[in-house]
């Protein structure tokens, strides 16, 4: 890559390896304890299946609306900072004149390298992009689901449970999608170290992948779903 270095790709990979370290111990568990986001799954098949024994679901339509919402929010968002990345990417030239004056580690010192660093940018937004974006459609199937989930009163109890079950499992997906999305929104942070240089980007994925892992793990959050004293 132009005006990169063996360091900057050593970085990049170590970036990579966080990303895809955290999503494995994410969906695994540590030492077999699940992580924030499992538990919450337990949690969306128990909403469903106290939907499908309930006569009025204005309440349940509500909490899956405000799902949809925060995953077409969250879809926009992406597709403005996709905008700045672009713009930035035309700013090339004015960008590089003003760091010329900085001496802040390894900042971007080449268009190529400038270029390099804010397509990969692009990329992650462009992941997260689609991945709120499937998470709301994902969300707009479970509503339906949602509707479709006969009633207390049907006389069918295993088909109304099947239902609810199916809607339960649309959530689940559409809630790991999304947090696909955010995700991305957190290692992109991480990803601005590199435009001051490798050691920097390993610094801050470090600091992110503590950050997100302890938010999953050993959070108030986490303790509220585990603690046996509630």
């Amino acid at each position: 890559m132009a005006g990169l270095s063996t360091f900057d790709a050593f970085a990049v990979a170590f970036f990579v390896g966080a990303w895809i370290a955290y999503r494995f111990v994410n969906e695994h568990g540590v030492r077999g304890q699940p992580g924030l986001s499992v538990l919450m799954n337990e949690h969306r098949i128990g909403w469903m299946k106290a939907m499908a024994s309930r006569d009025s679901r204005i309440a349940d339509a509500n909490i899956m609306s405000s799902l949809q919402n925060g995953a077409a929010f969250f879809a926009s968002t992406s597709l403005l900072l996709l905008g700045g990345v672009a713009a930035a990417m035309r700013a090339a030239d004015d960008v590089l004149k003003m760091v010329g004056d900085l001496s802040v580690g390894s900042v971007v010192a080449t268009r190529g390298a400038w270029e390099t660093k804010v397509l990969g940018l692009a990329l992650i937004f462009g992941y997260a992009f689609f991945k709120f974006a499937w998470a709301y459609r994902l969300f707009i199937y479970a509503a339906i689901l949602l509707g479709a989930t006969p009633g207390p009163e049907s006389p069918d109890a295993r088909a109304r449970e099947a239902a609810s079950r199916r809607a339960g499992l649309m959530t689940i997906d559409a809630g790991l999608h999304f947090a696909k999305g955010l995700r991305s929104f957190y290692f992109a942070f991480a990803y601005l170290g590199w435009f001051i240089g490798p050691a920097m980007l390993i610094a801050t994925t470090i600091a992110i992948f503590v950050i997100v892992m302890r938010r999953q793990f050993f959070s108030a959050a986490y303790r509220a779903l585990t603690s046996e004293d509630v």
